[in-house]
């Protein structure tokens, strides 16, 4: 009898042993269906893809049954979140055409994971409804106020090349989106570039004109998804989050309705401003291609020629894209 109950001791010992191992490694195992979830933070802006995707939720939910906790960080301009990725506060981020270029230069990694669309109908330089400006030659002694190291940058550089002026025949005014707003809404800013929400707020808002655009400037102020050590290290990761949200940029560009009215209540904007935004423009993720890469190098030439940055980098060095 006693040995009976010793061996009925011992097989539920066993399975208790069994079962409480399977726990454990059921609870840190990364499969997104039980136990703990590895942390992603990915900075995004008002509006743009990133956005798009935290909107609709579909990357989120197909991130966590792989996984992945997503978190989502949001910043106002490019620059900023280069600071947070700088600083590990972020593992991705998405940003324009230019705070990757301006990165570089300052030394920093910076991997290109993904490159989306161009948003050059919704970029360019914007002009007051009574300001009489009409081409890019009137801008010579005008202000205009832009972001550092954003495509706003860039695109008044272009804008005043095309117009054969130089930074000597216009005053600039580096200033943060909010701060440029109020000061272009009392007519303390002649000019003043930036990309959607904020050109499309301006337009409608305050009767703005889009003197220039960015297809008109050649500047497509292209959506990159960017990370710096992180990807490097998370190959898997990458190819994961560059799919879910090409598959999220398929359905924006399917239910552009659905999309105005989702990002209206999030972004707490006017139907007619969220409408413009995201009517001339459509919406991509994908691989980096030779094309992108030549278009990054075009905004390094001319930072460097200009003065901007004070190193001639190279970009297909340091793209590490999978």
């Amino acid at each position: 009898m006693k040995r009976i109950l010793h061996r009925t001791l011992m097989t539920i010992f066993l399975v208790f042993v069994v079962g409480f191992a399977f726990w454990g490694w059921n609870l840190t195992r990364s499969d997104g269906k039980s136990g703990t979830l590895e942390t992603i933070t990915i900075g995004y802006q008002a509006g743009d893809p990133v956005d798009v995707a935290r909107i609709h939720g579909d990357f989120k939910r197909k991130m966590k049954a792989k996984g992945y906790k997503i978190v989502f960080k949001e910043f106002q301009n490019g620059a900023a979140e280069m600071e947070a990725m700088s600083s590990g506060t972020i593992d991705y981020a998405r940003v324009g055409d230019t705070p990757p270029v301006s990165a570089i230069s300052q030394g920093h990694k910076v991997t290109l994971v993904a490159a989306g669309s161009s948003k050059a109908n919704g970029s360019g330089i914007v002009v007051g409804k009574n300001s009489g400006i009409t081409s890019l030659k009137q801008l010579k002694g005008k202000t205009i106020a832009y972001t550092s190291n954003t495509s706003s940058q860039y695109m008044v550089l272009k804008a005043i090349k095309k117009a054969g002026l130089s930074t000597s025949d216009v005053k600039l005014k580096d200033m943060s989106q909010s701060a440029a707003s109020v000061a272009f809404a009392k007519g303390k800013i002649d000019a003043w570039a930036n990309w959607d929400p904020y050109t499309a707020q301006a337009e409608i808002n305050y009767g703005a004109r889009m003197l220039v655009n960015g297809q008109q400037l050649n500047v497509n102020n292209r959506d990159y998804l960017i990370s710096s050590a992180y990807a490097q290290e998370h190959t898997d990761v990458n190819k994961l989050v560059v799919k879910y949200l090409g598959q999220d940029m398929t359905w924006a560009n399917n239910h552009k309705s659905k999309l105005i009215t989702l990002m209206v209540k999030a972004l707490k904007l006017k139907r007619s401003i969220v409408a413009k935004m995201v009517n001339r423009r459509s919406y991509a993720m994908g691989s980096v291609t030779k094309s992108e890469i030549k278009e990054e190098q075009s905004i390094a030439n001319l930072f460097y020629e200009q003065g901007v940055t004070k190193k001639q980098i190279t970009i297909k060095k340091v793209n590490n894209s999978n």
